[in-house]
């Protein structure tokens, strides 16, 4: 291992990123992590945004640079952060995605019940940590927010940690969407650590500034792209429709690591007594489910090869946006056009035709708070700040509804 404990990567954010200890290589030399390299960061956004083709494992590793960014930083400051810290700090960042499944949000609906991806992270890490003998205590410390040292978890998880840094400004940077363009290196410059939390100095508030608009404007022009909900919201009804057909024990193509999870009730339970279930989840990824819908696209079930053909040749439903709740005679109204034309009974029209809602606070004054430290030693809550740009708009929540059904 000596002749690897310094390797460089060129990313095309960030520059040059080091990884200079042995831990962390070996870390990110494992399958589990290895696997978010097929994994798409922004699940179909590509859909809309063709170079939206990055993956979980360029982000975690951009976080991870910015993590490297930040501790120097805060230590350069007088913060008191020792080697063992720093190197825990970073896996924690390293693996703060690892629990994702396919097209990330889509597999926590529909083949995987009650379980979210931060409890699969959870259980993940700590089957690293048995394996790697107890090296991520630490790290798991650290992400539990179970450490004394506040400021550590805050970068890992909180409305200012460089898991949203990277992505804002790697999400901007591959579909081209200038809005979401962020100074994450002046609110790097900018970050203190003060009575044991992470905060923010006084000059460096219109910059979190930036960083909040930022993050709303990406929300609603790519994230929440209607195109995007459309994409999205189809694969998740296809894995619905397979996970139906399985539970009638129809045969369906799948890989043995996706045939595992369609064919049987995977819940939460199921992956804390089963290590089983962990490596099986491990071994699926974006390939095993979008190599299932080339295939479902000629299945005999007529919903099933309708979404998986409409999907696979980007022929996606369409989508009406509303501040208010859809009228129930509109929705049946477009469930009796559906039924007629395709022939379908009101069961299978349910799958073509449906409302959902997405809502989005840019700031949450409910959650971790931002906090701004002042000249004089006080500490303010950046929503608190008289003039500040969030107080007034930005810790408003929105809330949209929309209805998705194909064009007729």
């Amino acid at each position: 291992m000596t002749e690897r404990k310094r390797k460089i990567v060129n990313d095309p954010v960030h520059g040059f990123i080091t990884i200079d200890h042995p831990l962390i290589f070996s870390l990110i030399s494992h399958p589990f992590y290895q696997r978010l390299r097929r994994i798409h960061q922004m699940a179909l956004a590509n859909m809309v945004y063709p170079g939206a083709m990055h993956t979980r494992f360029h982000h975690s590793m951009g976080a991870y640079h910015l993590m490297s960014c930040a501790l120097s930083e805060l230590r350069g400051k007088g913060a008191d952060i020792t080697e063992g810290e720093e190197v825990a700090a970073k896996m924690a960042i390293l693996l703060h995605d690892i629990g994702h499944g396919p097209y990330s949000h889509a597999l926590e609906h529909t083949l995987v019940e009650g379980v979210s991806h931060e409890e699969i992270s959870q259980l993940l890490i700590q089957s690293l940590n048995r394996e790697m003998n107890g090296a991520l205590d630490l790290t798991l410390a650290i992400f539990n927010d179970r450490y004394p040292k506040k400021f550590l978890h805050q970068l890992v998880s909180s409305q200012l940690d460089v898991d949203r840094m990277d992505y804002l400004s790697r999400d901007s940077f591959y579909t081209g969407v200038s809005e979401g363009v962020i100074s994450y290196d002046r609110i790097l410059k900018m970050l203190v650590v003060h009575n044991g939390e992470l905060m923010v100095e006084e000059k460096g508030i219109y910059s979190i500034e930036k960083f909040i608009v930022a993050r709303r404007l990406m929300y609603w022009q790519v994230y929440l792209h209607k195109t995007v909900l459309s994409a999205e919201n189809m694969l998740v009804q296809i894995l619905l429709r397979a996970k139906a057909l399985a539970s009638r024990g129809i045969e369906l193509f799948a890989s043995p690591a996706l045939r595992y999870f369609l064919y049987r009730h995977v819940g939460r339970e199921e992956f804390v007594r089963d290590e089983e279930c962990l490596r099986q989840f491990c071994l699926l990824d974006d390939y095993d489910i979008m190599g299932a819908i080339k295939v479902w696209g000629r299945h005999e079930d007529k919903v099933l090869s309708l979404l998986c053909t409409w999907l696979a040749n980007r022929e996606l439903f369409k989508v009406t946006l509303s501040n208010e709740p859809f009228d129930a005679g509109l929705l049946a109204e477009w469930k009796g056009k559906v039924r007629e034309k395709w022939g379908l009974t009101d069961e299978e029209a349910d799958y073509l035709v449906f409302t959902d809602t997405a809502s989005l606070k840019a700031y949450d004054v409910m959650d971790e708070k931002i906090n701004i430290l002042f000249k004089d030693g006080t500490v303010r809550d950046i929503s608190s700040i008289d003039n500040a740009l969030v107080s007034h708009t930005l810790a408003r929540p929105i809330k949209k509804f929309y209805i998705c059904h194909p064009k007729i």
